[in-house]
C-alpha cells in the first residue's frame, strides 16, 4: 500500500489579456490568482490540481496516511471530516481540488491519461466559447470571438443581463464572429443570478423576439427551484444552472421540480462531484455541461467519459504562469493528451512571484454580488 504523506500549496497568476467578469463586476487588470495543490506520497508520485486550496489544512487529516487510489472513499471521508461546519461554499472547492489531485495520482499509477482511466472512448471534448466578456467594448468582443472562431468554435456564451438592447446587439456580434463555422451559431446568455422571476421572463422573452437562445444561464438565485421551473415553462430557451451548487444534495430539489434543463457542474468542484451529478442527471434524462474550464484540467477528462455531456465552457486559450497542460483547443473543443494523469505540469521555479492586486478577490470583481441586484425598476445600459 502506498500512502499520502503531505501536501504543498502554491499560487500563480493567469493573465487573461483582457478585463474579465460578469454583471456583478469585473477584474479590470485581467490578472487573477490560481491556487495550485500538490499532494505528496511515499512513492514519490505527486498529484497536481488547480482550483482552490481553501480549508485544505482542515481536510487533509481525512486523507493523510491513506492509499490515494481509494478516491471515491476518500472523497466521502473529506465530506465527513467537515460534517458539523458543512462542506458547502469555499470548503467544497478545497475538497474538489484534493479530489482532482487524487485522480491525477490514480491515473499516473495506472500509466494512463485520466480520460482513458475513467472509461472515455475519445480524447475529444466538444466545447463552446465563453469570454467572461461583460467589460469588453464591441470591437474587443468581436475580436475575442473571432479568435475563438479561428479554433473552430461554433457556439458562444455572452455575459449580460443589464439591458435587453445591449444584450441583443452583443449577441449579434458573437453570432457574426462564429458564423464562419456554422450557419446558425449556438448563442447562450449568462445573467449570473441577477434577476428576479418576472424580470427574467421579460428579459429573455424580449431577446427571443430577436434571436434564438440555446439557453439562459443562472437567471435566478441558485436555490430557486420554483422560479427556475416557472421560467423554463415561460420561455423557449433551456434553463441552465448548477455551477455554484456544492454537493449532489443541492441539485435534487431543482431536478425534482423540473427546474433545470441543462445541468451545469463547476470545474472547480472536482471529478467525483462531476461524476455523481452526471449520473443523477442521466437518470432523469438530463444533459450536463462543465462550466469554468481553464486550468481545471482533471474535470474535463471526466466530461469525456460520461454519456450525457453537452459542450464544455472554454474561457481562455492560455495557461497560468508556470503551468503546462497536455491539451489543445482546436476543432471547436478540447483535445486531451496522452500524458499519464490529468496532464498538468508545473514549474515551481517559474512561479516566482505572487499575483499583483487582488484578482478574483477584488470587491469590484464578479465574485461579489452587486448592490441592488434584481431590485431595480430600470435597466442599466453598458454602452
Amino acid at each position: 500500500m502506498m500512502k499520502i504523506t503531505g501536501y504543498r500549496c502554491l499560487t500563480t497568476q493567469h493573465d487573461w489579456g483582457r478585463p474579465v467578469g460578469d454583471v456583478n463586476g469585473h477584474v479590470d487588470s485581467g490578472i487573477t490568482e490560481v491556487p495550485i495543490l500538490v499532494l505528496e506520497t511515499d512513492a514519490g508520485i505527486e498529484g497536481v490540481a488547480t482550483g482552490s486550496t481553501h480549508d485544505v489544512d482542515r481536510l487533509f487529516p481525512a486523507i493523510e496516511g491513506e492509499d490515494p487510489r481509494a478516491v471515491a472513499s476518500l472523497y466521502d471521508r473529506m465530506i465527513a471530516r467537515v460534517f458539523k461546519s458543512g462542506h458547502a461554499g469555499a470548503t467544497f472547492g478545497g475538497i474538489g481540488t484534493i479530489d482532482a489531485a487524487l485522480w491525477d495520482i490514480k491515473a499516473k499509477l495506472a500509466g494512463e491519461p485520466l480520460w482513458r482511466l475513467l472509461g472515455a472512448r475519445d480524447r475529444y471534448v466538444d466545447g463552446y466559447a465563453s469570454g467572461l466578456d461583460i467589460a469588453l467594448d464591441d470591437e474587443r468582443l468581436a475580436a475575442l470571438y473571432g479568435s475563438m472562431a479561428e479554433r473552430g468554435y461554433t457556439s458562444g456564451k455572452l455575459k449580460g443581463g443589464r439591458d435587453v438592447a445591449d444584450d441583443v446587439r452583443r449577441l449579434r456580434i458573437v453570432e457574426e464572429a462564429l458564423h464562419r463555422n456554422a450557419e446558425h451559431p449556438g448563442l447562450m446568455l449568462d445573467a449570473n443570478e441577477s434577476w428576479h422571476r418576472k424580470q427574467a421572463v421579460r428579459h429573455v422573452s424580449a431577446i427571443e423576439r430577436e434571436l434564438d437562445l440555446v439557453w439562459i444561464e443562472e437567471p435566478l438565485r441558485r436555490w430557486d427551484a420554483a422560479g427556475h421551473a416557472a421560467l423554463s415553462r415561460a420561455v423557449r430557451a433551456s434553463v441552465a444552472t448548477g455551477e455554484n451548487l456544492t454537493g449532489l444534495e443541492q441539485y435534487r430539489p431543482l431536478m425534482d421540480a423540473g427546474a433545470v434543463d441543462v445541468v451545469q457542474i463547476g470545474a472547480v468542484w472536482g471529478v467525483t462531484h462531476f461524476l455523481r451529478v452526471a449520473v443523477a442527471a442521466h437518470a432523469r434524462d438530463l444533459p450536463v455541461s462543465l462550466v469554468g474550464h481553464t486550468a481545471d484540467a482533471a474535470v474535463v477528462h471526466a466530461a469525456a467519459a460520461v454519456p450525457n455531456t453537452m459542450p464544455t465552457e472554454v474561457q481562455d486559450l492560455g495557461s497560468p504562469i508556470g503551468v503546462t497542460i497536455d491539451q489543445a483547443f482546436q476543432d471547436g473543443g478540447i483535445v486531451l493528451g496522452d500524458e499519464p494523469g490529468a496532464g498538468i505540469r508545473i514549474d515551481e521555479s517559474e512561479i516566482a512571484a505572487r499575483m499583483a492586486g487582488d484578482g478574483w478577490r477584488s470587491a469590484a470583481g464578479p465574485h461579489v454580488r452587486s448592490h441592488r441586484t434584481g431590485l431595480r425598476l430600470a435597466t442599466e445600459r453598458t454602452a
